[in-house]
């Protein structure tokens, strides 16, 4: 009768590390070789995990976006257009007898360009709007409702400033 030989892994335990003759730890852990624990195997150069780094982050992730220099700041505003607010005003907004209301009051409206007219009457809340803006709205019919607290701020540190003199 023939005797039944053991696997290499049973008859191992306590001997090494656990390498079980395969050298590195993590060359035998049947996961491939990963090339490391979390985003290692990810710079600009390599393919390793690109699949996973553009699904989390997007295209932005590689590279340098712009030239600027170190003491510019980025224009951190959230901004859109007049074009895609009429397009999408099922989404922005209501509508009303007066016409259609949408609040958009951490948004910058800005004009999508001078061809272009409004169909409908805009009633938009917002936190600042271009001029070209401003004039095409109010020539639809509509208005632009501008939040106003840089100007209450700015005449207070001017009564201030007086006053210490």
């Amino acid at each position: 009768m023939k005797t039944k030989k053991r696997k290499k892994a049973s008859r191992m335990h306590g001997h090494g590390r656990g390498t079980h003759g395969w050298g590195e730890r993590k060359k035998h852990k049947k996961s491939g070789h990963k090339g490391g624990v979390g985003m290692s195997g990810s710079g600009k150069r390599s393919d390793h995990k690109k699949t996973l780094i553009i699904k989390l982050y997007g295209h932005k992730y590689f590279g340098k976006q712009g030239v600027t220099s170190r003491k510019t700041q980025k224009d951190k505003r959230k901004k859109i257009n007049l074009r895609d607010i009429e397009s999408n005003l099922k989404k922005y907004g209501k509508k009303t007898e007066k016409g259609f209301e949408i609040n958009l009051e951490n948004y910058k409206i800005l004009d999508s360009s001078k061809k272009y007219m409004l169909k409908n009457k805009l009633i938009i809340k917002a936190k600042e709007a271009s001029g070209s803006a401003l004039e095409k709205v109010k020539k639809s019919g509509g208005i632009i409702i501008l939040r106003r607290r840089g100007k209450e701020n700015n005449e207070k540190k001017q009564t201030v400033k007086k006053n210490k003199k």
